[in-house]
């Protein structure tokens, strides 16, 4: 960070190649949006090049600071358009098979995926950062502290709750007792 606060654009580089995706990944489940995911890492290290020398390696680790950032900016960037991007974006990448001929299981596994998704996009905001940090980027419980500048039992409750909530929604949608998250569509002959 030193470097490519000195103006290394090596450096610079390294530092995007390194973290570019786990940021594109904890922005992409906030938003629900591949475009805005993008813009959101792009400003997120515009934001670190501009003001890099602000970070306090005494304080928390790199990645912590660059999670913290990205979640500022998708807050505001949520809150400014007040509005949620639809989880079906045409760029979302397809599922790859887990075994190779097993249409069936992939289809499934594929739908699974998306109600998990749908389910994580519609927790509130508090609530998806603690699943997103933790469980889907593997954050230790101090590290998504420090990038959500709150205590560690705050994590641990938010994620203890976020955890429950996904839980009764994907029970309910299963069990038919929420609207069908798809529209279902008949083949007549």
């Amino acid at each position: 960070m030193r470097l490519a606060m000195s103006g290394e654009r090596d450096a610079f580089a390294t530092l995007y190649r390194r973290h570019h995706d786990s940021v594109y990944r904890f922005a992409r489940l906030m938003t629900g949006s591949s475009a805005l995911a993008e813009d959101v890492v792009q400003e997120a290290f515009l934001v670190m090049m501009r003001e890099g020398a602000r970070w306090d390696p005494t304080r928390s680790s790199f990645s912590t600071y660059v999670y913290g950032m990205a979640r500022h900016i998708t807050r505001r960037r949520m809150t400014r358009e007040r509005r949620f991007v639809a989880f079906d974006d045409p760029e979302t990448p397809p599922c790859e098979p887990t075994v190779q001929g097993d249409v069936p299981g992939d289809l499934v596994r594929r739908a699974e995926l998306t109600q998990l998704r749908r389910a994580i996009v519609k927790l509130p905001s508090r609530y998806r950062e603690a699943i997103v940090l933790c469980d889907l980027q593997g954050l230790s419980y101090a590290e998504a502290a420090a990038a959500l500048d709150c205590a560690v039992g705050t994590v641990r409750s938010r994620l203890h709750r976020a955890r429950r909530l996904l839980s009764e929604r994907i029970h309910r949608a299963e069990s038919g007792r929420e609207t069908a998250l798809a529209p279902v569509v008949r083949c007549e002959v």
